[in-house]
């Protein structure tokens, strides 16, 4: 039945719709950690399901009470099947501001990302996975600010331990943060910065490596050392390339396998909007 005209749903009082007096406006309220499937579109003949996190907030002016929370699951479960690029993932945040008749609307998504990788020797193909967010502000008036983040494992190696030792050096497994703000979601390319990421590491990683491809993976990083200085700086110089993008900030983590704490460093073009 449609609930639109059932008389006794039509009856029932819209708490949240009556008038708000205190005279305070709320800039973000909605949903928060909501576990829904998200379809992504990964080439224009091929898309990926996967599990997202969602959050979704739109702002509230000081004359109105409260926001229709239902209506967010509703755009989620309308959405569930069509396959989303940044520029859909954008369209959403203006579904979401109209159906809520907001001035704003902010979506957050974190999903796991999986690339088929061929290994470097052998060729056996395997699946890698990355750790990525999408977050978009659309404001009435304006068109929506597109962010993308993405965490790429990658190895890295000590010039310093490989300077000073006889033999060997030592290496751990590090993590790369990105994140990008677009002038535009289609400037985004999920698979060409996650590449372009783990070919300024000491060496990447496959989720399937037979003995050849160890081989080459340990003597690959022993040729290509970097301090965590280095990998951000190299990173940073990747994305300084980039066109369409606004803002870009670069985090690198070395899980030290010779201390019991990380290293770590932070570059951004301090454009932030």
């Amino acid at each position: 039945m449609n609930t639109l005209f059932d008389p006794v749903v039509a009856s029932m009082p819209d708490i949240q719709s009556s008038l708000e007096t205190r005279g305070i406006a709320i800039q973000k309220v909605g949903v928060r950690g909501v576990h829904y499937p998200l379809t992504l579109l990964v080439s224009q003949a091929v898309s990926q399901q996967v599990v997202a996190y969602w959050d979704m907030t739109v702002a509230l002016s000081a004359q109105e009470k409260g926001t229709h929370m239902s209506r967010f699951i509703e755009i989620l479960e309308s959405s569930r099947e069509m396959p989303l690029s940044p520029e859909a993932f954008c369209r959403m945040a203006l579904s979401v501001r109209e159906h809520l008749g907001a001035e704003r609307a902010d979506l957050t998504a974190h999903f796991p990302y999986f690339l088929e990788k061929a290994a470097p020797v052998s060729g056996l193909r395997s699946l890698m996975d990355y750790q990525v967010v999408w977050e978009v502000s659309a404001s009435r008036g304006a068109p929506p600010c597109f962010s993308q983040r993405v965490q790429v494992p990658v190895t890295s190696l000590c010039p310093c331990s490989k300077a000073i030792s006889e033999y060997g050096a030592h290496n751990q497994r590090s993590h790369v943060l990105v994140r990008l703000d677009y002038e535009t979601p289609a400037a985004a390319d999920l698979n060409a910065l996650i590449r372009g990421v783990e070919a300024q590491a000491s060496t990447q990683l496959w989720g399937l490596l037979k003995r050849e491809d160890e081989k080459y993976v340990t003597e690959h990083a022993y040729e290509n050392p970097k301090f965590v200085e280095d990998l951000v700086r190299d990173v940073a110089v990747l994305l300084q390339r980039m066109s369409g993008v606004t803002f870009y900030q670069v985090e690198a983590e070395n899980f030290e396998s010779i201390h019991n704490h990380s290293a770590y460093a932070m570059v951004n073009n301090g454009n932030e909007r």
